[in-house]
């Protein structure tokens, strides 16, 4: 039970300082644009070869904390709000999707990437605390981010050919 607390203890204190960034980058502009936007238009180069786009990469990123803030952070991104969203509405988050760009090839590689890339911030420190090393929090960060990304090229060129 102790380890319980211990675990949510390293959740909050990671998630509390990553909430504060993610607003910060959403709601600080420089240029007359959000950080959040000038990180997203960065990364869409990369993004587009995995079948994504630029805010749905750094969606990923600022989520390290909490993997479950992808989504609000994308619909974030998108509604260019500033804060995390909750739409209840299905419908109403497929239509920012889809008015977004999103197409089946983006679904199945968020999906495959979701799958298949870093675990959480509290995990990693949990891997280092138990292995007494931070060599293998890398290397749990490393090979399936990789191996997601190779997956998600691989399934948007073999979707780029057939379609």
């Amino acid at each position: 039970m102790i380890e319980l607390y211990l675990f949510f203890g390293r959740a909050i204190a990671v998630a509390a300082p990553a909430g504060i960034v993610i607003w910060l980058f959403a709601n600080i502009n420089i240029a007359g644009i959000s950080i959040l936007n000038h990180i997203a238009q960065f990364l869409n180069p990369f993004a587009n070869l995995m079948g994504l786009d630029g805010y749905i990469l750094t969606a990923f990123i600022l989520a390290l904390p909490a993997n479950e803030i992808v989504l609000p952070i994308i619909l974030m991104s998108y509604m260019a709000g500033g804060n995390l969203v909750q739409i209840e509405d299905l419908t109403s988050i497929s239509n920012i999707l889809i008015n977004n760009g999103w197409t089946l090839l983006t679904a199945i590689n968020v999906m495959l990437f979701s799958l298949m890339h870093f675990p959480c911030s509290t995990t990693l420190i949990s891997i280092k605390k138990e292995t007494g090393s931070w060599r293998w929090a890398i290397i749990s960060f490393i090979i399936p981010t990789v191996c997601g990304i190779i997956i998600c090229m691989v399934t948007t060129g073999i979707y780029n050919l057939i379609i």
